[in-house]
C-alpha cells in the first residue's frame, strides 16, 4: 500500500474521463425489466427476521415500510436489544439482495475491474442474516455479505447486545451492552455514518476519496463494546472503546488487515442524544465523538502513530401524517483534526522528510428530507458537502484540496412494506432511481485530477432493486 488516505478512509476508484458516451433509452428501460430477476433476496438494513418475531409489518419500525430508517418505535426495538416478540419462536434468518444499472456522464477509464465502462448492469451485493432475541435480555444481528462487484465474501455490520431494565430519577430506563464492529453501526438515528443516506449505493462508480475516519475507516475492522443507557425514551447515553483483532482474525473474516492499519491501545468513542416532541413530530439532538490512535499498515516501526479527533453533531425530526404519509429529515456535521505524523515518518505520504506533513482536518456535512406517501411511494433530496486544508501530500490534483460537493435525488417504491406480499409477509421489495450531481469532486469544479476531469464527469444515474425475505 502506498496510499494512506486511501487506507484510512476506504477511498473509493477515482475515474479518468474519456470521450463522452450517450447511455440510450433502450438500456435504461432494459434495466428497470431485468433488476427484479436478478435480486433475488434481500438489504442489508431491513432484516424480514424482525418483522416475523415481532409480529409486526416492516412499517411499524421503517419509514416507509422498508430499512434502514427507523421509525420512533423502529429506534425502542434496536435500544431495547432486539428482544420485542410476539410468537415463541422463529426463524431468525434473513437474506437480501442488491441489484442495478449505473450510467455516468462520462466513461470511466479505466473501467470498474470486469465491468464496462459506463451502462453497467451489477449484483451490487446480497447478504445472510442471523438476526433476532433470545428471551427478554439477549438480541442482536450479524451479516455476511457478497460483494457482487469486488467478488468477495466477508462479514459485514455486526451488533449484539445485552439488556436490562431500571429506573433513573423515576424514569422507566433500559441498561445496555452493544458489541459491534464499526463506530455508529450500534446506532438508532439515521443520521450518523452507518446509517445515514443514501440508504443503498454501489461500487460501479467513482466516489470522492475524503472523508473522516468514523465515517467508514473503522467499520468491519474493528470491534468494540460499549455501555448506554436509553432513559425515559428521551436521554441516550453511550461510552465505550475499538480494538483491531488480529491480521488473522481478519483475514479471515473476508476484511482487510492493513486498511487503515491497526489501533494502538484502545479508541474511545461517546454518544449522547435527546429525543422529545416538536411540531407533532419527533425531534432528536445528539453528539458523538471518536478518538484513536492509529499504525498505519501495521507499521510501528517509526516510533509514531497516526491520530484522528472525530467530533460530530446531529439532528433529525420526523412526523407521521393523519393521511399516513411520513416527512423525515436527518442531518450531520462531523469536523475531523488528525495528523498522520506515523504515515510522513514511513514515507507513505510526502517524501519521509517533513513528520508533520499530514497535519490537516477535515469538516463533512450531510443532509436529506424526505416524504414518503402512504408507505408506498417515496422521495428523498440529500446533499454533501465535504472541505479540509489543502495538502499536496495527501491529495492529488492541481489543487492539493480535498473539497467535494454535490446533490442526491431519489424516487423509490415499496408496494407491499404494510406486509401484505403475494409471496408472504416475510418478503419485501423496493425499486428505485437515483441520481447524483457533484459540484465539486476531490478539490475543484474543473480539472480536479490535472488531466482534464471535471466534477459533472461523475455525475451518475442509478436504477436499482432491493429485496429482502
Amino acid at each position: 500500500m502506498t496510499d494512506p488516505v486511501a487506507t484510512a478512509r476506504a477511498q473509493p476508484r477515482k475515474i479518468r474521463i474519456a470521450p463522452e458516451r450517450k447511455a440510450t433509452l433502450t438500456l435504461l428501460a432494459l434495466g428497470v425489466a431485468v433488476l427484479p430477476l436478478l435480486a433475488i433476496s434481500h438489504p442489508a438494513r431491513a432484516v424480514p427476521a424482525f418483522a416475523d418475531q415481532t409480529g409486526l409489518a416492516c412499517a411499524a419500525c421503517h419509514v416507509g415500510g422498508f430499512g434502514p430508517e427507523l421509525t420512533p418505535l423502529g429506534r425502542d426495538f434496536k435500544l431495547n436489544g432486539y428482544t420485542m416478540r410476539a410468537k415463541s419462536f422463529n426463524v431468525p434468518l434473513s437474506a437480501m439482495a442488491v441489484a442495478s444499472l449505473t450510467h455516468t456522464r462520462k466513461d470511466q477509464v479505466p473501467a470498474p475491474a470486469g465491468l464496462s465502462q459506463n451502462d453497467n448492469l451489477a449484483f451490487d451485493q446480497g447478504s445472510i442474516f442471523i438476526a433476532g432475541g433470545v428471551g427478554h435480555h439477549f438480541g442482536g444481528f450479524a451479516q455476511i455479505t457478497y460483494d457482487g462487484v469486488g467478488k468477495v465474501w466477508s462479514w459485514d455490520n455486526l451488533d449484539l447486545r445485552a439488556v436490562t431494565t431500571g429506573h433513573v430519577f423515576g424514569q422507566d430506563a433500559v441498561f445496555g451492552l452493544t458489541l459491534n464492529n464499526g463506530p455508529t453501526i450500534q446506532d438508532a438515528w439515521n443520521t450518523t455514518p452507518a446509517w445515514g443516506f443514501p440508504y443503498t449505493d454501489t461500487g460501479v462508480s467513482g466516489t470522492p476519496g475524503a472523508a473522516p475516519l468514523i465515517d467508514g475507516g473503522l467499520a468491519q475492522n474493528t470491534l468494540g463494546l460499549s455501555a448506554y443507557s436509553w432513559i425515559g425514551h428521551k436521554w441516550y447515553i453511550e461510552a465505550g472503546a475499538y480494538s483491531s483483532p488480529s491480521i488473522g482474525t481478519l483475514n479471515w473474516l473476508g476484511a482487510d488487515p492493513f486498511a487503515p492499519g491497526d489501533i494502538k491501545g484502545l479508541a474511545p468513542y461517546g454518544r449522547t442524544a435527546w429525543q422529545g416532541n416538536l411540531g407533532g413530530g419527533t425531534l432528536e439532538l445528539g453528539a458523538f465523538a471518536l478518538k484513536a490512535k492509529i499504525n498505519p499498515e501495521r507499521d510501528r516501526s517509526s516510533g509514531f502513530t497516526d491520530h484522528y479527533s472525530d467530533v460530530g453533531v446531529d439532528a433529525s425530526w420526523q412526523k407521521s401524517l393523519a393521511s399516513g404519509d411520513t416527512i423525515s429529515a436527518n442531518a450531520r456535521y462531523i469536523h475531523e483534526n488528525s495528523n498522520l505524523e506515523a504515515s510522513c515518518a514511513l514515507a507513505l505520504v510526502g517524501d519521509g522528510s517533513n513528520v508533520a506533513c499530514a497535519k490537516t482536518n477535515l469538516s463533512q456535512l450531510r443532509g436529506n428530507v424526505s416524504y414518503n406517501w402512504r408507505g408506498k411511494v417515496g422521495a428523498t433530496l440529500g446533499a454533501f458537502s465535504t472541505t479540509g486544508t489543502s495538502n499536496s501530500d495527501l491529495y492529488g490534483g492541481p489543487n492539493a484540496k480535498p473539497d467535494s460537493n454535490g446533490v442526491m435525488a431519489q424516487l423509490d417504491y415499496t408496494p407491499w412494506g404494510s406486509g401484505n406480499s403475494p409471496l408472504g409477509p416475510r418478503f419485501n421489495v423496493r425499486v428505485g432511481v437515483q441520481y447524483t450531481a457533484y459540484g465539486k469532486f476531490d478539490g475543484a469544479n474543473q480539472n480536479y485530477d490535472g488531466a482534464g476531469a471535471n466534477a459533472s464527469d461523475n455525475n451518475d444515474l442509478r436504477i436499482f432493486t432491493w429485496i429482502a425475505f
